[in-house]
């Protein structure tokens, strides 16, 4: 039974670093369904010139959410993973965050699945989608910055 129990605590090392994980899958997940999404509004019409704006405007604004929300964020949940007593494994996102998550989750595959077949509407999704991806990715790094300063 102690081996089990010691086997669900972590470090609060390895949550930060199990946090940074999960942020970097879900930057790929969504690159990815972006990605489908332009891909499928291409197909479409391939002659409307909206690709490569879409692509640019959703980095561009996942830049901005990364610098005011998504580092914000981060660094909240890093400072909250430092203050824990006896870190769990489950524990590197707080239970409100995992909630948002699956709201976020859900909404997300709602919107995809509404857009098909919908040039503007695959468009605008997928640039949500890649501005969300960018903001995970370039926020990632205070994960990075905060584990190298703490060692």
């Amino acid at each position: 039974m102690k081996e089990f129990h010691s086997m669900l605590s972590g470090s609060h090392k390895r949550l930060k670093i199990l946090a940074a994980v999960i942020w970097y899958i879900g930057s790929i997940i969504l690159i990815l369904k972006g990605t489908q999404l332009l891909l499928e509004a291409h197909a479409m019409e391939p002659d409307l010139p909206w690709i490569w704006p879409a692509v640019v405007s959703g980095f561009v604004l996942g830049a901005v959410k990364a610098r005011f929300v998504f580092s914000r964020s981060c660094r909240r949940n890093l400072s909250r993973i430092s203050m824990l007593e006896s870190p769990k494994l489950w524990q590197f996102y707080s239970p409100g965050f995992f909630l948002a998550l699956a709201v976020m989750i859900t909404a997300g595959a709602i919107l995809s699945r509404m857009a098909h077949g919908s040039y503007p509407f695959l468009i605008g999704v997928a640039v949500l989608d890649l501005a969300i991806s960018s903001a995970l990715l370039i926020s990632s790094r205070v994960y990075w910055t905060r584990l190298a300063d703490s060692g």
